[in-house]
């Protein structure tokens, strides 16, 4: 079973883009505290689709706390260099406001 449960903060302001058949994505990283001890902290890229990038874009900005429900993703990709390379990504199928209290612009 591949299902990951992630709650952390957006280090930047999620952006909209749209594929070129016009479906809605977005990608962002959330800053996501370790169980151990310490200043530790991992920084998974989320990306989401449709509906949900929509929702992440309109509603998200730097430093909201969320919580991300998807699954791990690997995907390859040619670089500039002519060689491929391996990205493993949260490709997220639900994202909730971690907050109690709405907070930032547009508390």
């Amino acid at each position: 079973m591949n299902v990951v449960i992630l709650t952390g903060r957006l280090t930047a302001e999620p952006e909209l883009r749209y594929t070129q058949q016009n479906v809605p994505c977005t990608s962002f990283n959330l800053a996501v505290d370790r169980a151990s001890k310490g200043d530790d902290a991992d920084f998974p890229t989320i990306v989401a689709w449709r509906e949900t990038a929509e929702f992440a874009c309109k509603y998200l900005y730097k430093g909201s706390r969320i919580v991300v429900r998807g699954e791990i993703r690997t995907r390859t990709y040619p670089g500039s260099d002519g060689k491929n390379h391996k990205v493993t990504e949260v490709q997220a199928d639900r994202i909730e406001f971690a907050d109690s209290r709405p907070q930032g612009p547009f508390a």
